[in-house]
């Protein structure tokens, strides 16, 4: 039995770290030590910003923003725009102080669906390591992550979640899910609903935030988000096509799922002539150019805008309070491929393991483009433009939608995939202040600290971004690589970058250095490779 099912003795929440393990593929190497940030102090002064808190509201200043140790303390309004502000409203003077004026405070960012790196860079070389990722995260903006999975296994993560609650590492705050196992094309050790109520009160106990659904048998998968429910941990599901048949988005969210990730499962609960997607008879979901291409064919198969079945699947959503996190952007370079290739970032900010790993290959996630095509793009296109319209009319409604990203795959990197994310909610008809409230403090209602961050309010964590630009007007000044601009003076092509410093529960990173950190590691895996790095190709 044991060689039948080598993973039954393996711990709860170990699950999918020892099945990579078993194929070669390990984690990255974890971070042990904080060499970038200062602070925190015991009274940080932000004078002069204009605030954008986070909530929707407009941009106020100018504000003095006095934070003790990481905590927000006062939001002390300090004058009028375009006028002198008198010293005498100003608070007291602090440890450490920032220049804000002329320059724009937001809350850090909610990235609600991200991965620590993925063991299947192991594939292609080394792994890069954790402090390559939260590096980009926090010069970025992401200051807390919803890691979507704990591939690298429940332990792994929990340890740098407790170490970046300390601020030992420069990293965002981590809330862990863990990957339910029990899809057989997967790993599968559940299989009794009384067993799934077992394994989610055991990784309740290791200290788990929530669970990561690819699906499941019916009565497993609701008996597990029922006991989810009961002990208090958060879901959310990526209805993968094993299992979407049974189980879609709407069924699940009946059930009590807390957010359904990218899109599989709304398109199935919108069919209304079929039950199963239109699946040629040599689809194979093994091939993963047959899983990624036909995936870009359902919502064209489902009710259409405006229908009947369009509205009541839109109304039931909306009664059950279900939250959507669409990610966008990982499915980018499908309706797109040369764009995602040859994103300006890849040169300077990608690692040598990561860009292979994109590249074509047969058994890689995510590395499909055997023979992409113009077809498989315009379908991609079309599929995003009833994805987009049923996720704004959800916002509109007073649906919760989420900026996640899931960088690592599909040429989308860390941080960078994030930013891409809130263009692609702007594409989607997103207000930029709409925008910015799924970035932060939707995102941290999802993951059930809205009381403790995602808004710039007294009492809360300091998790804040100071930007020299106004955020709104431009997502791309948010690009680690700032966004293309002609100086007229001069003639020449300059590239502007917002975002000066990531504040991430009081302590001050500089995101210049941040990103000079990262472009030294990327050199470094480099390094003696005759193949080069991105642009040698």
């Amino acid at each position: 039995m044991a060689i039948d099912n080598p993973y039954a003795g393996v711990d709860v929440g170990e699950e999918s770290r020892a099945l990579n393990a078993a194929k070669g593929w390990h984690p990255p190497s974890a971070a042990t030590a904080r060499d970038r940030g200062d602070g925190p102090f015991k009274r940080l002064v932000l004078r002069g910003a204009t605030v954008i808190d986070g909530t929707g509201a407009p941009p106020w200043g100018p504000v003095d923003i006095v934070v003790e140790n990481d905590r927000i303390a006062a939001l002390v309004p300090v004058g009028t725009p375009h006028k002198p502000i008198n010293p005498a409203r100003r608070p007291p003077a602090g440890d450490h102080e920032v220049d804000c004026h002329g320059k724009f405070v937001t809350p850090g960012f909610v990235d609600s669906h991200a991965h620590i790196g993925t063991p299947y860079h192991t594939m292609s070389g080394v792994a890069p390591p954790a402090d390559y990722i939260y590096k980009l995260w926090l010069a970025h903006g992401v200051t807390t992550v919803r890691e979507m999975g704990s591939m690298n296994g429940l332990g792994w993560n929990l340890d740098q979640k407790e170490k970046s609650e300390r601020n030992e590492i420069a990293a965002p705050r981590i809330l862990a899910h863990v990957v339910f196992p029990a899809v057989n094309d997967r790993v599968k050790t559940i299989h009794t609903p009384e067993q799934g109520r077992e394994w989610v009160r055991k990784i309740k106990a290791r200290g788990a935030d929530g669970i990561k659904f690819f699906g499941a048998p019916p009565a497993i998968m609701q008996a597990a988000l029922d006991e989810a429910a009961k002990v208090g941990l958060r879901s959310g599901c990526h209805h993968a096509q094993m299992a979407v048949t049974r189980v879609n988005a709407l069924k699940s969210a009946q059930w009590g799922l807390t957010s359904s990730e990218h899109y599989y499962g709304l398109p199935e609960a919108l069919f209304e002539n079929r039950v199963v997607q239109d699946f040629p008879t040599d689809y194979n979901y093994g091939d993963e150019y047959f899983r990624f291409a036909l995936a870009g064919q359902t919502f064209m198969q489902a009710a259409q805008p405006g229908s009947a079945k369009w509205r009541e699947v839109m109304d039931r959503f909306l009664e059950l309070d279900h939250t959507f996190v669409p990610t966008f952007n990982i499915y980018d370079a499908n309706r797109d491929l040369m764009r995602a290739r040859r994103a300006d970032w890849h040169d300077d900010y990608t690692w040598n393991a990561i860009w292979k790993y994109f590249q074509p290959q047969r058994g890689g996630h995510g590395a499909y483009w055997y023979r992409w095509s113009t077809t498989n793009e315009i379908e991609w296109k079309q599929n995003y433009r009833l994805w987009m319209q049923f996720i704004n009319e959800y916002k509109n409604l007073g649906g919760r939608v989420c900026a996640g990203s899931d960088s690592g795959f599909i040429f989308q990197i860390y941080g960078f995939g994030f930013v891409r994310e809130l263009e692609l909610l702007q594409e989607a008809g997103f207000h930029p202040l709409e925008v910015l409230r799924a970035a932060t403090s939707l995102g941290a209602d999802l993951l059930g600290v809205g009381d403790d961050t995602g808004s710039v309010d007294v009492g809360k964590r300091a998790d804040l971004l100071v930007h020299d630009q106004n955020p709104l007007e431009d997502f791309k000044l948010l690009y680690g690589t700032g966004a293309m601009r002609l100086n007229d003076e001069t003639g020449k092509v300059e590239w502007k970058r917002s975002l000066r410093h990531t504040v991430k529960g009081g302590v001050v990173y500089d995101t210049e250095q941040l990103l000079a950190d990262v472009r030294a590691l990327v050199k470094d895996s480099w390094e003696g490779d005759p193949d080069g790095p991105p642009h040698a190709r």
